[in-house]
């Protein structure tokens, strides 16, 4: 049996760094870096929610108390199990604490099926998740790129994919969704990686 190719595969790597404007940066970068999964796929969401648009050190530092709150383990039962109070004095927003218990009701009810996910296209996986509040394309393309580890998802609309792209460019500005959708399609079906390695270019620092 063939394993499937994942977002760290060596040769998805080497695919990507034939392309000369990512030679240099997976050079520099070394092997794609996947973040450790989660426990459930409902872990990896909770998770993903938490950290919308928060920095590092802010995330996980919310979602370390989020998951005491809940005794450790991220279940839609527990989630459903705690209180508002609880919840939100880990330090959820109000939109958070929704999205987290409308995830929990509609995984409790069925109408959600976290688990089921493996079994599905990623066009699927992002039409499934988006039912849930606050859970967006942003947020279905990372459960898809870190809990999946899929190697073809090219999460067009985030700043760090279009920051580094445009970097390792030379371009003035970020491209926008639409063009970089075309212009990255040399680049699959590996273009998960070739997003990783956007994110690390927009973190080099430039010389000077």
């Amino acid at each position: 049996m063939t394993t499937a190719p994942t977002i760290d595969s060596s040769a998805g790597r080497r695919a990507v760094a034939k392309d000369p404007r990512f030679a240099g940066i997976v050079k520099l970068s070394g092997p794609v870096e996947a973040r450790p999964k989660a426990r459930s796929a409902f872990a990896a969401l909770a998770s993903i929610i938490v950290h919308q648009q928060l920095a590092g050190a802010a995330a996980r530092t919310i979602h370390g108390r989020f998951v005491s709150v809940l005794g450790g383990r991220v279940t839609a039962d527990a989630v459903l199990a705690s209180s508002e109070e609880a919840l939100r004095g880990a330090g959820l927003s109000n939109s958070k604490f929704r999205a987290i218990l409308d995830l929990a009701e509609k995984t409790a009810a069925g109408e959600v099926a976290p688990s089921a996910l493996s079994r599905k296209s990623d066009d699927e996986v992002v039409e499934h998740l988006t039912r849930v509040r606050g859970i967006g394309e942003w947020s279905a393309h990372m459960f898809l790129m870190f809990h999946l580890r899929r190697p073809d998802v090219w999460p067009v609309g985030d700043l760090g994919v279009r920051e580094g792209w445009a970097r390792l460019h030379g371009l003035d500005e970020r491209p926008d969704a639409k063009a970089l959708v075309a212009a990255a399609d040399h680049l699959r079906p590996w273009r998960s990686i070739a997003a990783w390695y956007c994110w690390r270019a927009a973190e080099v620092r430039p010389e000077g």
